[in-house]
């Protein structure tokens, strides 16, 4: 591996299911291919991680969640080999934490116990304190197994860094929020509802930061919205089928889409589908509003349940929780369409994030 050409990537696992916790990977940037570093199981079923500004100059940290039901999240120092956990793991007085985001200073994490969302502070050596605010979110929606309470599932902040964008699976909904940056009090701003019983899972932003896509986990489709960061409004324009016409779903055979993925460029959009065990390759239009499926391709292995891409743009990762490995796929420059490269054997793993 030449220096050059070394990227640092992250894994998050399910310890519960025999998972290595949190596991640090040097990347080549020209192969796309993982080789192990270290790992830590300190923090119990760390499903999903994020990078940010750590203590130093030029730092990185590492944050996640720890889903269980004493949900908690925590900071990790990933300067070395293995991570190093940066104080304590904090609480976030609620269940099951599912996702989080960096946003306004501060984590946030979406609970999907407990229905709702946490704002957590980052202090100067990035680690993080007790939680500021919890906001618990309300309603349910027309799967009797699925969606009886309120179940958020992701929180991204939007590209203007002004909103913050929580998605409830319970509620089919997405609320759209406002940290105070002094506080870190969390004021619910307007609450846009998705077609019943698709189940929202993620959202990801287009590039240029005037549409925002939604995956739903119990529907296998997309729904595209428009998103205006002057007034915070998000609205929904269309739906679109993340998988071909002769796949066969419903609710006894459901595929269980799990996280879109943007192109760096605004031209392409994944969806991994774990039912399928698939990626779909959906093209987008110049202005990002329309949408449409180009293909789909194997995962690779056995449910995934994170996708991510490189910050390079070339390669695709899929964590492939049930086989126990996380598979890369190179990334056609001209079609989006991926194509598999290499597997590296992770037990458990749930989410791949880069430093």
């Amino acid at each position: 591996m030449s220096g050059n050409s070394a990227g640092r990537a992250f894994i998050g696992s399910f310890t519960s299911a025999g998972g290595q916790g949190i596991t640090a990977a040097a990347v080549d940037r020209e192969t796309g291919a993982l080789t192990v570093l270290g790992s830590t199981d300190v923090l119990p079923d760390p499903s999903y991680l994020v990078s940010g500004l750590g203590p130093g100059p030029g730092g990185t940290a590492l944050y996640a969640v720890s889903e269980t039901s004493k949900g908690a999240a925590a900071a990790f120092d990933v300067s070395g080999d293995v991570p190093r956990l940066l104080g304590t793991p904090q609480s976030v007085r609620a269940d099951g934490p599912t996702h989080l985001t960096l946003a306004a200073g501060r984590v946030v994490t979406a609970n999907y116990g407990s229905g709702g969302v946490t704002v957590l502070p980052v202090r100067g050596d990035g680690s993080l304190g007790p939680a500021e605010s919890v906001l618990l979110h309300e309603g349910g929606g027309p799967d009797a197994s699925r969606q009886t309470a309120p179940h958020a599932h992701g929180v991204l902040a939007d590209p203007s860094g002004q909103w913050l964008l929580s998605v409830d699976l319970g509620t089919d909904s997405v609320r759209v929020c406002v940290v105070d940056p002094d506080t870190g009090q969390l004021r619910l701003h307007g609450e846009t509802a998705l077609s019943p019983g698709s189940g929202p899972r993620h959202l990801a932003f287009h590039p240029a930061g005037r549409f925002a896509y939604v995956v739903g986990e119990l529907d296998p489709t997309l729904t595209v919205c428009a998103w205006d960061a002057a007034t915070g409004v998000l609205e929904p324009v269309a739906v679109t089928a993340v998988l071909p016409d002769d796949v066969i779903t419903g609710p006894e055979q459901r595929t269980y889409p799990s996280e879109a993925v943007v192109s760096h460029d605004g031209r392409f959009l994944w969806v991994a589908n774990r039912g399928h065990d698939s990626i779909s390759v959906l093209t987008l239009d110049v202005t990002g509003e329309k949408a449409a499926l180009a293909a789909s391709v194997g995962c690779g292995g056995h449910w995934p349940r994170g996708l991510a891409l490189d910050p390079t743009g070339q390669w695709l990762y899929a964590a492939n929780e049930r086989s126990g490995n996380v598979s890369w796929f190179a990334v056609d420059a001209a079609t989006g369409i991926p194509q598999h490269a290499g597997s590296l054997d992770v037990p458990a793993p749930s989410c791949v994030a880069f430093a």
